[in-house]
């Protein structure tokens, strides 16, 4: 897939993420389940740097572009 996230899109998911886990790790139920699943999402489009909902609405936050 093609690169479509920039570093400051990436960061603010990563930051998000990591702050997704702590909500996680902290309740129960469904709460946590929802949001250990959009923590898991949100650093894994991070990591990979696509976000797959950008791609049908043409979205490309990069700061340099090809």
């Amino acid at each position: 897939m093609q690169k479509n996230m920039g570093t400051t899109d990436r960061t603010l998911r990563t930051v998000a993420g990591v702050g997704l886990i702590g909500l996680a790790a902290t309740t129960r139920g469904p709460l946590a389940l929802a949001s250990g699943t959009l923590a898991a999402v949100m650093l894994g489009t991070s990591a990979v740097g696509t976000c797959p909902a950008y791609l049908p609405l043409g979205i490309d936050t990069r700061e340099e572009k090809r």
